[in-house]
This record gives structure tokens, sequence and C-alpha cells, in this order.
């Protein structure tokens, strides 16, 4: 009994390194998720770093070379039709990108998890309520709710957050829930009951820890899906206020110049593209450590 009382402590590997720093020691044999984390990884650099990696202010107008959009010595990615350095507006909008997308999936796992272990771990009624909320959320095509909640709330970074966690929030009860429900059978679920244990002790330390595996790839995923949709926001005009720098809104603002000037919305593109797949490849390496354990 003491054994299975032990099962659910954080188990080690090595000296003093608990598990979850050995699965991230061998993401380095995934090739696959090494090249999602340094692509991660590049871009998180950008944004922590960008007042000094931008060569110019973003929204600062550079008149010299109106009419000559074309990269140059003095702006290496070219300007927009408003004469603002591409680069510049790209390197903070990394930043931009990656402020609002982490803190928006947090949130949503905030609230997922939350909602997902009581459906799981009650069931009943409260399973049956939570089900039903989520159905209602999820029946509605996800860019609809969007330009819902935005265009009534106004386009900020705030209301950004506040419309992914609402759409996010119920895809991952539902991941939780599932989770939860297998794992409430557990013999360490069950010693935790014999010692006493509240019910949230043990939703939150004996349940929600041993459903990491899943929720940290769904995580990263997550992130994906989170960074297209501040681009598709940002493309609609519902994204950041003009004239700070945003990825989709970069495209938004360039895309008719496609023919003559590419270089001014496939930019903005192609940095979107990267952060994503490097999320997904992360992802995937992710789920092939887990797969070897």
């Amino acid at each position: 009994m003491v054994a299975r009382i032990n099962e659910s402590a954080p188990r080690k590997a090595g000296p003093g390194l608990p598990v979850w720093v050995r699965r991230l020691g061998l993401l380095r044999e995934s090739p696959v998720g090494m090249a999602g984390a340094g692509l991660v990884i590049f871009w998180v650099l950008v944004a922590a770093f960008a007042p000094l990696l931008a060569p110019y202010n973003p929204n600062a107008n550079d008149f010299m070379v109106r009419g000559n959009w074309l990269p140059s010595a003095a702006h290496w990615l070219g300007t927009d039709n408003q004469a603002r350095d591409i680069l510049s507006r790209v390197i903070w909008g990394s930043r931009t990108v990656l402020t609002v997308a982490p803190i928006a999936v947090a949130c949503a796992y905030l609230v997922g998890c939350l909602m997902g272990l009581l459906a799981g771990y009650y069931r009943g009624w409260v399973d049956a309520l939570v089900s039903r909320i989520s159905d209602i959320i999820l029946s509605f095509p996800v860019i609809i709710l969007y330009m819902i909640i935005i265009a009534n709330f106004g386009p900020s970074a705030f209301n950004i957050i506040v419309a992914v966690t609402f759409t996010a929030a119920p895809q991952i009860t539902r991941i939780v829930r599932g989770l939860t429900l297998e794992l409430r059978e557990r013999d360490y679920v069950a010693a935790a009951k014999m010692r006493g244990e509240s019910a949230l002790y043990i939703m939150l330390v004996e349940i929600l820890p041993n459903a990491r595996g899943p929720l940290i790839v769904d995580a990263c995923l997550r992130m994906g899906y989170t960074t297209i949709a501040i681009g598709v926001l940002g493309f609609l005009g519902l994204g950041l206020p003009p004239p700070d720098p945003d990825w989709g809104g970069m495209v938004r603002e360039t895309y008719v110049w496609v023919s003559t000037y590419p270089h001014m919305p496939i930019i903005p593109c192609l940095a979107i593209s990267s952060l994503v797949v490097g999320f997904n490849l992360l992802s995937d390496g992710i789920r092939e450590i887990g797969l070897r354990d």
C-alpha cells in the first residue's frame, strides 16, 4: 500500500532531475523535434531582442525610398507601400504574436482544464452541463465566433485573448475530460481517497500531472492554431489597431501589391508559416519521445 501511495510522487531521472527534464533532454534524439524547437527558439529570441535587432523604428517612414520599395542595402527586405522597413516590422510583429498567443493559450488551458477535471471527476449532472455548453460553443465556426466577439468589443490584444480562450477552452475541456475519466480509476487516485484528500487535491495533484503528456503535445499544436488565428484576425482588420506591426495586418495592408511587389505580403506570410511549422514539428517530436517511453 505504501508503494501505491507514493506512486504519484514526481519520479526522478538521475540526481535531482525530474522525469520531464529527462524527456526534454531526449528531444535532441528527434530530428523533427529539434527542427521545430530551433524554429520556435529562433522567433522567441527575435521577439526578446526586437529593440536590438530591428534596424529602424517599425512605424517610421523612409521618404527617400518612396516608389522604390524593393530590397536594398538600406532595407534588406525592402519596404511596404508606406515606406516602412519590412524587416523591422516583422521583428516587432514577432513580439506581438509571441506575447498574445502564449497568454491566450494559457488562459484557454486554465479554463479548459478546470472544466474538464470537474466534468470527468464528478460526472453526472456536472458532466452533462459542461458537455452541453461545450457542444453549443463548438457548433459555431471558430472564425465566426472570433469576428462576433472582436467586432462587438473592438480589436485589441485583450479581446483577442478573450476570443481565443472562449473558442479553445471547450476543445481542451473535451480532452481533459476524457483523460480524467480514465485516470480517476487508477490506484494512486484510490490511495489518495483513502488518505482523505480533498477532491480538489486529487484533481490538481494526482490526475492533472499524470495527463500532462497529451496536453503538452496539444498545447504546442494549439500555439500554432492561435498564431494562424491572430494572423487571420489581422488580415480581416480585427487584429491589433494600426500602426503597430502585426503579421496578419502587414499582409492585409500590402496584398494588393502582390503582383508588382510580392515581397510585401509574402515575407510576413513566411514568418507566420515558419512559426506554425515550428510548433507543429515540436509537437511531433514531443509525441515521438512520449511513444518511446
